[in-house]
């Protein structure tokens, strides 16, 4: 790992790590950043075997995977997980936060502990991580990448997901604190923000979005892991070197649609989670 690039890779990112990579939108990730020749740190929470699984596929495509445990709701010991990877492949030039979880419960039927452990997960965890990365990234004075997953609920709120709209819309906001205060150390800060993508998460594993219709899209299905994966991959390259502080969304037009799509509706089944 952390061997010297070629002349034609010089200034590419040679070491990643991306949280939440045992499967879905952060193993398609791992892969594509792989497969531009970056060494990959792999995190799960629960699932070993898919992280496993990510690592093979990373290893497959001819560079370095290693493995950690990231339990995100052990804060803020945990986050040392990011110091044990970029000691392994030594160092980090890209860090992917991509861990997160949520709920389906109105606010006024949620209990306390429950809206702070998303937030703890999806924020407080991805503010730790980026703060053990971009130590790293400046100790090292070569640059880097930070690229927080959020969602197209940094921009718009849903029913039952209060805690979730609230720590992406803040993971949103803190992207952009931490895109002016790491720009003097050629440190670039971006979210990406899915919209629905066929993954575990969303109980669509292995499924071919273009066999999934929805016509309130704009293009008129869900997303694919992999079409998220290439907007990180883009932004983890040189040729994005000038663009931070901003937001990617990825939701084929979804959120185009909300006075057009609002207008159309005819009950308010909406109103439930």
């Amino acid at each position: 790992m952390g061997t010297p690039l070629p002349q034609d890779r010089r200034g590419a990112p040679q070491r990643a790590v991306v949280t939440g990579a045992d499967s879905g939108i952060g193993k398609a990730i791992a892969v594509a950043l792989a497969g531009g020749g970056v060494d990959v740190g792999i995190t799960y929470h629960e699932d070993f075997d898919g992280a496993q699984h990510t690592a093979e596929q990373v290893r497959g495509l001819g560079v370095g995977a290693a493995v950690r445990r990231l339990d995100l709701t052990d804060l803020p010991t945990a986050a040392a997980a990011v110091d044990e990877l970029a000691g392994e492949l030594g160092g980090v030039d890209v860090l992917v936060n991509c861990a997160g979880t949520g709920t389906a419960t109105k606010a006024m039927d949620m209990d306390f502990d429950t809206w702070r452990g998303v937030l703890a997960v999806n924020l407080d965890g991805a503010f730790l991580c980026a703060q053990r990365a971009a130590r790293h990234m400046i100790e090292a004075g070569k640059g880097g990448r930070i690229i927080n997953i959020t969602s197209v609920h940094e921009h718009a709120p849903r029913v039952g997901a209060a805690p979730y709209c609230a720590s992406k819309a803040g993971l949103g906001a803190l992207t952009k604190v931490l895109a002016l205060e790491l720009a003097e150390h050629d440190i670039t800060v971006n979210s990406v923000a899915p919209g629905e993508i066929s993954t575990p998460m969303t109980g669509q594993e292995d499924v071919d979005p273009r066999t999934q219709p929805r016509p309130g899209y704009p293009l008129g299905r869900p997303g694919h892991a992999k079409e998220v994966a290439a907007v990180v991959a883009f932004l983890a390259t040189p040729a994005a070197g000038y663009v931070t502080g901003a937001s990617f969304v990825v939701d084929g037009g979804m959120l185009l649609m909300g006075p057009q799509a609002s207008g159309l509706l005819t009950d308010s089944t909406w109103r439930e989670p």
